[in-house]
């Protein structure tokens, strides 16, 4: 059994995106000066954007959409349990393939990243390409990681637990 259930830990992400809309509608600054955003971002040489010095429009709305999550996310883990296992079943992986996908492109695509082309121009996603958002999707990723092994290994002991309660009914019933 895990340390810790999935939908624990869905709460704990839930409540952190709250959390995070709080500082991002308050003091984006507050995040961007965390020591994990300086290792991060440094040992991938990615810069902190200066974006988040102030509380501005952008910030406001991030904090609105990452409020949005955490609610959402909040009302789907409190469903009955069945229901909330295929919700999260399906839910999960697409976060994660998302979230690869974000983290990846902000590391590889990087002026002098692996598949960044030699003569690099400034392009469209080139406000993706810093610390805050790398930071954002590499703990989103390794702990919704952690959710998805979680679900698997509750999903297999489901099962188990299913197959000896079959087991059990089959040899009551041949008696």
């Amino acid at each position: 059994m895990a340390l810790f259930s999935a939908f624990t830990l869905i709460r704990c992400i839930a409540l952190f995106h709250i959390t995070l809309a709080y500082f991002f509608l308050v003091s984006p600054k507050t995040l961007a000066d965390q020591n994990v955003v300086f290792l991060l971002g440094e040992s991938m040489r990615l810069d902190i954007p200066p974006g988040f010095a102030v509380p501005t429009a952008a910030t406001a709305f991030l904090a609105i959409i990452l409020a949005l999550f955490g609610i959402s996310d909040l009302a789907a883990v409190s469903l009955p349990d069945e229901y909330a296992r295929i919700y999260w079943g399906t839910q999960v992986p697409v976060r994660l393939l998302f979230l690869f996908g974000i983290t990846g492109y902000t590391y590889m695509f990087k002026e002098g990243g692996v598949l960044a082309p030699k003569n690099y121009r400034g392009g469209v996603g080139d406000h993706l390409k810093n610390a805050m958002v790398f930071t954002w999707g590499f703990v989103e990723l390794s702990v919704w990681f952690w959710v998805f092994i979680s679900l698997r290994d509750e999903r297999r002991q489901k099962g188990m637990e299913l197959i000896e309660k079959r087991k059990r009914e089959a040899e009551n019933y041949s008696s």
